[in-house]
């Protein structure tokens, strides 16, 4: 079976393989993040909602990593235009774990408020001495935020690069994760001070950064798995190539109706004659069938330049 693989500039491909030592390294640190956080997180909510964030942030490096390897797989029977949306599948996947997981939270925090359930924070015996755990409870929180802070600047630029909205959102994660810690440390320093509801404010809090971020997220993973118009890695706006393709192919073929689509990074461009007829209904049955003519609404003929498009 032929396929047609992208053929992509050395720099991007050097670029690609920097994404991947990167996921990498994140995956890394954020199994040493969830691990320290597993040991010392006690009875707060704050360090409890931390702590699943920090799970759920390896979602988005591990569905990355994923997608890459699928995506350089060639076509098969089954699967005769590859596998390229294998990255949008991802950035779906990504997007609905964080938004459920962002509603479960926020219900936590909720429910802890509205039950005004006191939470405490033990000690620990150190050296023969008693330590106040809180202090190991900040000092987690402070190195929770340090490494995907510098991670997440290190991937903005390469996920723009690459047009990978899955390393994007998971850099914005990444990035924003000062605010998970801050809200954690102003939570545990509320519950020393007697504040017994800083705990689940801070949680709560936490818990609308997780929500926000999944929702936005599926809007646009969901229009493109619908074949919708691309859009920007950083917004739900259509991508500004968009109308470059379709004004220079206007340009080229005249009167003609550009479709543009995306394809996990990549993109489809379809150009239709204004005058070319629609695919009857007779001529469907032709080619499928009586009983399955309408699933048939396009047959695409490649175009030589010597000769009119058809269908």
């Amino acid at each position: 079976m032929s396929e047609i693989r992208p053929t992509l500039p050395h720099e991007i491909e050097l670029t690609m393989r920097r994404a991947e030592r990167l996921a990498w390294i994140s995956i890394a640190f954020l199994i040493s993040i969830v691990l320290a956080m597993a040991v010392v997180m006690g009875g707060s909510q704050a360090m409890q909602t931390a702590w699943v964030e920090d799970m759920l942030s390896l979602l988005p490096p591990i569905a990355f990593l994923i997608a890459l390897k699928l995506e350089r797989k060639p076509a098969t029977e089954k699967f005769p235009f590859g596998f390229y949306r294998a990255n949008s599948l991802a950035f779906l996947i990504a997007a609905g774990a964080l938004a459920t997981m962002g509603v479960l939270l926020l219900y936590e925090a909720a429910s802890t408020l509205i039950k005004q359930e006191h939470p405490t924070i033990g000690s620990f015996q150190l050296f023969g001495q008693e330590v106040w755990l809180g202090w190991a409870m900040i000092a987690v929180l402070v190195y929770s935020v340090i490494p995907p802070v510098i991670l997440g600047r290190l991937k903005k630029p390469v996920a723009a690069k690459i047009a990978d909205k899955v390393l994007h959102t998971d850099a914005l994660m990444n990035a924003a994760d000062w605010q998970t810690g801050l809200a954690g440390i102003l939570g545990i320093i509320g519950v020393a001070f007697g504040f017994w509801w800083a705990d689940a404010v801070a949680a709560g809090f936490i818990s609308v950064s997780i929500l926000l971020d999944g929702l936005r997220s599926m809007r646009t993973s969901v229009v493109e798995l619908i074949d919708g118009a691309p859009r920007r890695i950083d917004s739900g706006d259509i991508d500004p190539l968009v109308n470059r393709v379709a004004a220079k192919l206007k340009a080229e073929h005249g009167d003609v109706n550009v479709q543009v689509r995306e394809t996990g990074r990549y993109m489809r461009a379809l150009i239709e004659p204004s005058d070319r007829p629609h695919l009857s209904g007779e001529r469907a049955k032709v080619l499928i069938g009586d009983d399955d003519a309408w699933r048939l609404i396009e047959v695409g003929v490649e175009q030589r330049e010597d000769e009119p498009s058809r269908k």
